[in-house]
């Protein structure tokens, strides 16, 4: 054997990191999020844990109905996709093998599927939840409740790093969540409202952010659909029927359909080309000068509706926090570096401050893909 061999495995080692890593030792070509190859469906619940039950309804019986439904229409009409399920029969899965099933097979978009019920009031209508900050008590509620399912799994706190599902103070993380995939999840979101408002006729409750772990935890766009509301009695009928779930899947299979035919008519739509960084970086900058190279590597701590002033106070005492306008949003990055192993080490560093941080890379002050990047280098 070569000596140097085990050189080279430790450099892939260290360059390559998540989806990359499994990538390389699968013998599996990453997917360059263009193109729609994998899709994940997550029935919610499952087994020991019945989701909402209203009656003789259960909600992990209708969601994993519907589920099927949908991957059997993607399957028909677009036979190159894989469809994985979390779960294709009645067994409990913990939240964050869910999200880990996703990870582990590439997945190009996540979709998990719940219904609802309320205690009180007459409720009625479906809400389609994207990665975020609630803006509302109710959509609180709606996180608590999925959430909940974590204390069912054993050694919860520690899996979960403490996170308790009941109490709001445990919310405050997905203040300045980070999101690298929230434009196309809000895209196919609204896609999913707009075929049950129009097709299904059902009470649109629009597009809302809120804090899922399960949604927290993928690396692929990802929403969370609550497809109507079992303590609803004309909701309820619906839902049971076999007529309204299909009805329900067959809504979803076409938004996803038109969300499919906007990304892949775009060459890298997950890639953000607004014109420049607003704020130019005054600290932070190792190895690399912004009028010296076109390349450089950062990390990215939030991403925000609204536009806040990048100075240490607004970002727990970080001082070379940087802003750059999506169109949609504003994303805000920690330092420039020269290479990725430095800005991974930064990375460590800041997700002891701002969970779920990552590393991304710039060129001509426009976002590439790290793994492009890298082949520049």
């Amino acid at each position: 054997m070569n000596k140097l061999y085990p050189v080279y495995i430790l450099i892939l080692i260290f360059f390559l990191t998540g989806k990359e890593l499994t990538a390389a030792f699968s013998g599996k070509q990453q997917n360059d999020n263009s193109h729609i190859r994998t899709v994940v469906i997550d029935p919610g619940h499952g087994g020991k844990d019945p989701g909402a039950v209203y009656g003789n309804a259960r909600e992990k019986e209708i969601v994993l109905d519907i589920a099927l439904k949908l991957g059997n229409y993607i399957q028909t009409s677009f036979p190159d996709v894989k469809i994985v399920y979390t779960r294709d029969k009645d067994v409990f899965v913990p939240l964050y093998q869910r999200a880990a099933i996703a990870n582990k097979n590439d997945a190009d978009l996540f979709i998990s599927i719940h219904v609802n019920a309320v205690s009180r009031g007459n409720a009625q209508g479906t809400e389609t939840y994207i990665l975020g900050q609630h803006r509302t008590s109710e959509n609180l509620e709606v996180a608590k409740k999925e959430n909940s399912v974590i204390l069912l799994e054993a050694d919860y706190k520690t899996t979960y790093e403490g996170f308790d599902p009941n109490s709001p103070e445990s919310y405050i993380m997905f203040e300045l969540v980070q999101d690298e995939y929230l434009e196309q999840s809000a895209m196919l979101a609204s896609a999913i409202q707009d075929q049950f408002r129009e097709r299904v006729q059902r009470v649109d409750r629009s597009v809302k952010q809120a804090g899922f772990l399960v949604l927290r935890q993928i690396s692929m766009p990802g929403i969370l659909v609550e497809a109507g509301f079992l303590s609803h009695p004309a909701e309820r009928n619906f839902l049971q029927s076999n007529n309204g779930r299909d009805y329900l899947a067959s809504a979803m299979f076409r938004a996803f359909r038109d969300y499919k035919r906007k990304i892949e008519a775009k060459s890298s739509f997950h890639l953000v080309t607004t014109p420049s960084i607003e704020t130019p970086v005054t600290a932070g900058i190792s190895a690399v000068k912004s009028d010296e190279s076109k390349l450089f590597f950062s990390v990215q701590v939030a991403s925000l509706s609204k536009n806040i002033d990048p100075v240490p106070g607004n970002f727990k005492g970080e001082n070379n926090i940087f802003v750059k306008n999506t169109g949609n949003g504003y994303r805000y990055f920690a330092g420039k570096y020269g290479s990725a192993e430095e800005a991974r080490a930064e990375q460590k560093r800041l997700q002891q401050k701002f969970m779920g941080a990552f590393v991304v890379a710039f060129e001509n002050d426009e976002l590439i893909s790290v793994k492009k990047a890298l082949k520049k280098m």
